[in-house]
């Protein structure tokens, strides 16, 4: 049965991982309680949830925030991701029967249909199915549960970056995702790898260059004596 909290959860989620509450913005309580229409126990429990996705942070004395994206975390991400689908795409393809071959070639299906449609939140939704389908046969349910953490993270980068700037069409993401489940299918297990890897360089590549750049951090300024100038006498502060 669905509590408050995972009501309020699954709000505060979507609209973190779709960018409405923006990366580094103060999660005040009154605001989110009236936004949601909720009490502060569910959404302080809501809150605690997520911060354990680290999709929020905590500060001490001065609450919760939305997680910061920076290109230092999106290389994280993506090298983890490699690391644990990697691994899990491997186990699926020793391990999966013909009916994890089905459910990809049917999440493929699905996905390359769903591209020819305007509906942006269906897409992501069988992208993420094709995706979940290509691990879902790995027999670990560590590493499911790792799959969805790393996708939901990665998911908030997408979702950013659509919002900066529109995919400039160089990339064929269909004949990416087909050659994936082909290679999966036909049980090449270092061929699939390869190209799930190769997959995901490219989006962070391309996620990269659409993010904000950092702010440049200004020196520190001593205090007490004031700094000389050439001239030898001291520079206004």
């Amino acid at each position: 049965m669905k509590t408050l909290a995972d009501s309020a959860y699954a709000a505060l989620r979507r609209d973190i991982i779709s960018g409405a509450l923006v990366p580094g913005m103060p999660l005040r309580m009154a605001f989110l309680c009236n936004r949601y229409g909720m009490g502060m126990s569910p959404v302080r429990e809501a809150l605690n949830r997520l911060q354990a996705e680290r999709l929020v942070t905590a500060i001490s004395l001065r609450g919760f925030f939305v997680a910061p994206l920076s290109a230092e975390e999106l290389s994280d991400t993506t090298d983890t991701r490699i690391l644990i689908e990697g691994q899990a795409l491997e186990r699926s393809i020793a391990r999966g029967g013909p009916d994890w071959a089905d459910g990809v070639r049917d999440a493929l299906a699905a996905l390359l249909e769903g591209a020819a449609q305007p509906d942006a939140d269906r897409l992501e939704q069988l992208h993420h199915a094709f995706h979940r389908a290509l691990v879902a046969g790995c027999g670990s349910r560590w590493l499911l549960d790792l799959f969805e953490k790393l996708y939901s993270e990665s998911e908030r980068f997408r979702f950013h970056a659509l919002t900066v700037e529109a995919r400039d069409g160089t990339r064929d993401l269909a004949a990416e995702h087909r050659a994936i489940a082909d290679a999966a299918v036909a049980r090449d297990a270092g061929r699939a790898v390869d190209l799930l890897t190769a997959h995901y360089r490219r989006t962070e590549t391309e996620l990269a260059a659409r993010l904000p750049a950092a702010p440049e951090s200004k020196p520190a300024r001593r205090r007490g004596r004031a700094p000389v100038t050439a001239a030898g006498s001291a520079a206004p502060a």
